[in-house]
């Protein structure tokens, strides 16, 4: 629990600095698939099928997504979630992500994210959980953070996931991963943190 502790929080607070008007340098979000890992050296065909190398900290953390049901968001559930906005204000999720109790609180409130140029994230207490009309086995979320609340709209086919504690040996060819990373001189890219989805599962964030 404790190296789940150090990987998410790292994350959620590098998520969110990077998100901040001003914040330099600003973090790299890599989603892809693993090549290889050699020592500190991981390769990946990102999404757009580029090659990218990212450095691994000597004290690199490691958690997993496993895929979970919606059943699994509750009223008092901490959750983050990609989405975008419609034109009447509610938020649609892309992706959402229920912390452990112990991750209470972690990268909370509501900011740009770069799924899209019109995409956001948000981390908060879910208030309450609705059924939606005309939206079969989709749920209506209010979700409050300190600041701030959002309603967002949950379609049943949205990947919903939960985070568990994971290794350097669970990243391997074919995993896919999400980390937030460091561009350094020359176009290096470096990391602590990797984020890989579990049982062949790809990490929505």
């Amino acid at each position: 629990m404790k190296r789940l502790m150090i990987a998410v929080t790292l994350f959620a607070a590098t998520a969110a600095q990077g998100a901040l008007m001003g914040a330099a340098p600003a973090p790299v979000m890599v989603r892809g698939t693993v090549v290889s890992l050699s020592g500190p050296t991981l390769v990946v065909t990102t999404r757009a099928g580029t090659r990218q190398t990212l450095t691994l900290a000597p004290n690199t953390s490691v958690s997993a997504t496993s895929v979970i049901g919606i059943g699994a968001i509750k009223p008092n559930s901490f959750i983050g979630t990609a989405a975008e906005a419609g034109k009447d204000g509610k938020l649609t999720a892309l992706e959402v992500h229920v912390f452990p109790e112990a991750m209470r609180g972690l990268g909370e409130g509501h900011r740009p994210w770069d799924i899209s140029r019109t995409s956001s994230m948000t981390n908060g207490n879910v208030r309450t959980v609705g059924k939606v009309k005309h939206g079969k086995g989709a749920r209506e979320l209010l979700v409050d953070y300190q600041g701030g609340q959002q309603t967002v709209v949950v379609p049943a086919r949205v990947p919903i996931v939960s985070f568990a504690a994971a290794t350097l040996a669970d990243v391997k060819p074919g995993t896919h991963i999400f980390a937030v990373a460091q561009a350094g001189e020359g176009g290096a890219v470096a990391t602590n943190r990797l984020v890989v989805g579990a049982n062949g599962s790809t990490p929505p964030m």
